[in-house]
């Protein structure tokens, strides 16, 4: 496969994740401090819009099996929804004068439902550009290398972004003369995001040009049997449940670290002024995608020797013992740098696992074409759509009601309860904790193995006429 190729697939989730990011990091944080909503109503919002992912996820999966066009099944979708995708991208983070509530859920569930419209084709894409498991594996540490790449800079630019196109702004300060916040200007926020989502609009379209269709397969079954078969698929179903657990590690991490910043440690740690500008969380989240990055590239060669499964329990048990080690860290210099430390790190292993996470639902979708004799990839891929979004929506809801729990208060300047900055200590460290080690106990049940996979593949290929 031309590198070329490659590169245009990994273009595909620089886009997604340029926004996903955003949704999961800072859409808590725009919602409450922003926007206007409560803790509780934000909370209550993300969780509830996940009800029509359940339904929507699965249907765009089946109707991307079906489709047939001049350009493959699953590429023109990344076509003709990268624009809706840009477009309610800004929506989402535009704030009305009235009727905010209504807003918010219309505007969030237009955004998913685009989202799920063009990524699940585009997961779905990985299968058909390629027969061979571990160049579906390269395929993935593509992909993920380039979403890592988009989140970084996403994340890296995003506060930035804020604060210049906040004409008002002022400076806030800390109790104790700490940083400068991030703006919570509504304008300055929508039109940050016309930026990033003119990016994301460009980069779907590359990744269109760029990619081409290869292996031939088809849903020769009904749409009520693809869903039967999907129902007692065991591999599926365990795999769903370690995705979901990867996706909620990362998501509540990522979206306390604002809060944690701004709350905490801009207000306690004191570096010296040519690198006071290092204690942000959009430094502190980009400092993490790129060791991402880092981890992608790890993960082609670990899964070869050690197989996907050894690699996925390995990774997601360090990254247990390595949160709970973040929580005894104080917020002093010393302290941070050792946190930023931990936070490469831990992001390393991040980075190892999530293109497995890929490459294992490219198995899975194979084994069911081997037992079965139907393709049913859109479908299968579209349970790692609705994994992330359910992983997310779970996560940033946690989150939220834990914070309102611990009794953090949102109105802007605020001095926080010591209960609440232990809230957000614990959210930091001991709760993704917990999610990772239940993720490994969850993967070790799965059974499409190496060796498994292997004889799976020659299989498939004669089948196929390969």
């Amino acid at each position: 496969m031309k590198l070329s190729q490659k590169i245009g697939y990994g273009f595909g989730d620089m886009s997604s994740s340029m926004f996903w990011k955003l949704f999961s990091y800072f859409l808590p944080f725009f919602y409450s401090n922003v926007f206007g909503l409560s803790l509780a109503d934000a909370g209550m919002l993300m969780l509830i819009t996940r009800l029509w992912d359940a339904v929507s996820d699965p249907m765009m999966g089946i109707l991307a099996d079906r489709t047939k066009t001049r350009w493959g099944k699953y590429r023109p979708y990344l076509l003709f929804f990268s624009l809706p995708f840009a477009v309610c991208g800004v929506l989402l983070f535009t704030t009305p004068e009235n009727g905010k509530t209504v807003w918010a859920y219309v505007t969030y569930i237009l955004m998913m439902t685009v989202y799920t419209g063009i990524n699940v084709p585009y997961g779905s894409l990985l299968n058909v550009m390629t027969a061979d498991s571990d160049e579906k594996s390269v395929l993935s540490s593509y992909r993920m290398f380039f979403a890592y790449a988009g989140s970084f800079i996403a994340l890296g630019v995003w506060e930035p972004l804020c604060n210049m196109f906040d004409k008002t702004r002022v400076a806030v300060e800390g109790a104790e003369g700490g940083l400068a916040s991030i703006s919570t200007n509504p304008e300055a926020w929508q039109h940050a995001m016309i930026v990033i989502a003119a990016c994301c609009f460009i980069l779907f379209i590359l990744s269109f040009l760029m990619t081409k269709e290869y292996v031939k397969s088809e849903s020769t079954v009904s749409v009520g049997k693809d869903l039967k078969l999907l129902l007692k698929n065991k591999p599926w179903w365990i795999l769903v449940g370690a995705a979901l657990a990867s996706n909620l590690f990362n998501t509540v991490r990522g979206t306390t670290a604002a809060y944690f910043f701004a709350d905490y440690l801009q207000k306690s740690v004191e570096l010296a002024p040519q690198w006071a500008f290092l204690v942000s969380a959009g430094i502190f989240l980009s400092m993490g995608e790129v060791a991402n990055m880092v981890g992608v590239v790890l993960a082609v060669p670990l899964s070869k020797n050690l197989g996907k499964k050894s690699t996925y329990m390995l990774s997601m048990a360090a990254l247990a013992g390595l949160s709970v080690v973040f929580f005894f860290l104080p917020p002093t210099a010393g302290g941070y740098w050792a946190m930023l430390g931990l936070q490469i790190v831990i992001c390393v292993f991040s980075g190892v696992m999530s293109p497995l996470i890929w490459s294992m639902y490219a198995d899975v979708a194979d084994y069911t074409e081997f037992k079965e004799g139907t393709s049913s990839t859109g479908l299968i891929f579209s349970s790692a759509s609705m994994a992330q979004k359910f992983g997310g929506a779970l996560g940033g809801s946690a989150v939220m009601w834990l914070l309102a729990a611990f009794g953090y208060n949102t109105i802007a300047g605020a001095v926080q309860t010591e209960t609440a900055i232990m809230g957000l200590r614990m959210l930091m460290s001991f709760v993704p904790a917990a999610i990772a080690a239940l993720a490994v106990f969850i993967v070790w049940f799965y059974p499409l193995t190496k060796k498994k996979m292997e004889g799976v593949q020659v299989e498939l290929a004669e089948k196929r006429g390969l």
